[in-house]
């Protein structure tokens, strides 16, 4: 099953809850006059790279920024509505880091490293802090405490939130505090540029090759660290909550340099989302977690009732998670939530356009506490609804159905963030972190940050007094080979001169994937899903037509390059689903589950991270780092 490699993930030794603490204040530091000859490349400008940016600047570091972006405020980020999660007990139910840590690695099925998962629980107070400290507007109690709601997976209310803009908020925040280092001239912003290279040189990142958007010329950015903070990957799909240009080029080509793959079949479905309208829609638009804390997930009781919502009776509505999981109801994990939405779906009990639909109904909140107070919750959540469907959910339940989201699976990294490629960083979605096999609501925007101002800017430093200066002259060997490299590729996919556009392909790869790597997975169908990923492949380099370009902006070239390392990533998904013989959080294979339909994990034989080594030419390499327990047992997922 696995091929013994030595991934040392670096735990600190002794009590998990001083870990952290330990291993900060044993880390090398490095003097101010020394940290301004040193630079570090930061590909990425969401929460994390901006973060992390800014905080490795205010140190004295020369940072350069690299975003594919106009601007940095456009990255991903934004999108990020609910809220972030951390152990305040700002709303006296008992919270603490104890609970917000168990919640975690129970959330996550028991896939994660139990450090990891205690140390973000740690940090996330800070994380209010230091957000607070920068302006941004939480809501606030009618005394002016933070207000709280609550996200799935959890019994007490630790989300603060910006009604449904906290990502937004969040990113100005680090936006601003990144814009003061530019101001101070630490901090270069490189926009408009595409990361499609690492530069490593004796096992050492040393920089990247990207391609400058506005004039097509390659360019070779050379540092003594890099970070990449680049995001997930949900768009393999085609259709995901994820912006339309997210793709997983920066940690694809990471991989193909050295980087192992951490976990990639553990990719989340988001229950709450708007379905699918036609055949060539682009994007799909979340309707945040958030909404389940007052709106009630139902259906019709009967099968082919297709009378209007409010005209059919209590006693006739099944509110099936409520049913389900009486201790959780509605805010259930996303695994559960979807995997339950999609099975009554298939039964023929779903509601709308082709029955792929359930209700979230806000009708008992609004009798409840007012429209006003609800509009104050959700507001802009609500009119985002109303524009997109033309339905106000004031009026009649939201209609919403699962969707791709976020991914947990990512590039390896050790205790220190760093992967299997010396120097190279990886902070946020772009690693494999602390949600094991299913991310709690709420806690993608806490690691982001815990990464970004608290660990890099410990951990780089610590490297890096031991590594010491690593930047290449742009005509080194390495950097001309690597410029080669994706000059070859680019006259490749130029030179192709069939008939068919980018998303063509693309759309044919996210059916292929949504339906063998989904919410469910089988042996049968990932086996095959692997012989038709490599025809549709085949297909896609003898008959991919990309347009003449009179100018140098060419958008169908960008997306031929994201979708080619789709095809790459694509593979290695369905090969880790296949050998990931369990059920675990969002992982779910129909072989293995409990006779009530609940995942069946297996933690004699996979309660290890599964990390693959790219082989040029050859099958991966599948290895692993085994995962124990101290301070909690692995048991039952069990949220009735």
């Amino acid at each position: 099953m696995s091929t013994p490699m030595p991934l040392d993930p670096r735990l600190p030794d002794g009590p998990v809850a001083t870990a952290w603490q330990r291993c900060r204040e044993n880390l090398p530091l490095i003097s101010p006059n020394r940290k301004q000859r040193l630079r570090i490349l930061v590909v990425g400008s969401g929460l994390a790279g901006a973060s992390a940016a800014a905080s490795l600047a205010e140190q004295g570091y020369r940072v350069q920024v690299l975003t594919y972006h106009d601007s940095p405020r456009r990255a991903h980020s934004v999108a990020a509505q609910g809220g972030i999660n951390a152990a305040r007990n700002y709303a006296n139910d008992g919270d603490s880091v104890e609970r917000l840590f168990r919640d975690t690695v129970k959330g996550g099925d028991f896939r994660a490293r139990e450090a990891g998962c205690y140390r973000l629980a740690e940090i996330s107070g800070a994380i209010i802090d230091q957000c607070v400290a920068q302006g941004v507007p939480f809501a606030r109690e009618y005394g002016g405490t933070l207000a709280n709601r609550s996200f799935g997976g959890a019994l007490v209310s630790r989300t603060f939130y910006a009604r449904g803009q906290t990502g937004q908020q969040l990113l100005y925040g680090a936006y601003q505090a990144m814009l003061r280092q530019v101001a101070a001239g630490r901090v270069e912003l490189l926009c408009r540029r595409d990361m499609l290279d690492l530069i490593v040189h004796d096992g050492r990142a040393r920089g990247v090759v990207c391609r400058h958007q506005l004039t097509g010329a390659l360019e070779v950015i050379s540092a003594d660290a890099v970070l990449l903070a680049t995001g997930g990957y949900s768009n393999v799909f085609y259709l995901s909550t994820n912006a339309l240009k997210s793709n997983a080029t920066a940690i694809w080509q990471a991989h193909r340099r050295g980087a192992c793959f951490a976990n990639p079949c553990f990719t989340q479905i988001h229950p709450t989302c708007i379905p699918s309208g036609d055949a060539h829609q682009s994007k799909l638009t979340l309707m945040s977690e958030s909404l389940r804390n007052d709106g009630r997930i139902w259906l019709p009781l009967h099968p082919g009732d297709d009378r209007p919502p409010a005209a059919i009776p209590e006693a006739e509505r099944d509110y099936f998670l409520e049913r389900q999981y009486p201790s959780y109801g509605n805010l259930v994990p996303r695994d559960l939530a979807s995997r339950r939405a999609r099975e009554l779906c298939l039964e023929g009990r779903g509601v709308g356009p082709g029955g792929r639909s359930v209700y979230l109904d806000l009708a008992g909140a609004i009798a409840r506490d007012g429209t006003g107070a609800i509009d104050a919750r959700y507001g802009n959540l609500l009119e985002m609804y109303e524009r997109i469907t033309g339905d106000d959910p004031r009026a009649t339940p939201m209609r919403i159905y699962p969707a791709p989201h976020y991914t947990m699976g990512g590039l390896w990294v050790d205790y220190h963030l760093m992967s299997t490629v010396g120097g190279l960083f990886v902070l946020g979605e772009a690693n494999f972190s602390e949600h094991g096999a299913n991310r709690l609501g709420a806690s993608a925007l806490m690691q982001a940050l815990a990464d970004g101002y608290f660990i890099a800017p410990a951990t780089v430093t610590g490297w890096l007094a031991g590594a010491g200066a690593g930047a290449l002259a742009d005509d080194h060997p390495a950097c001309r080979g690597a410029v080669a490299a994706v000059e070859a590729r680019i006259g490749a996919l130029r030179s192709t001169g069939g008939s068919q556009p980018v998303d063509v392909f693309h759309r044919r790869l996210g059916h292929l994937m949504i339906d063998a790597c989904g919410i469910s997975r089988r042996s049968d169908r990932l086996t095959a899903a692997l012989t038709e990923l490599e025809a549709l492949r085949q297909d896609f380099l003898r008959d991919l037509r990309l347009p003449d370009q009179d100018g140098v902006l060419d958008g169908e070239l960008e997306k031929a390059l994201r979708l080619e390392d789709f095809f790459g990533l694509a593979d290695l998904m369905l090969r880790d689903a296949l050998a990931r013989e369990e059920s675990c959080g969002a992982h779910f294979r129909e072989e293995h589950q409990t006779p009530d339909g609940e995942a069946l994990r297996d933690d004699e034989r996979f309660a290890h991270i599964a990390a693959w080594e790219h082989r040029p030419g050859g099958t991966p390499l599948r290895h692993s780092e085994p995962l124990t327990y101290r301070s909690v047992v692995p048991g039952p997922r069990n949220y009735g």
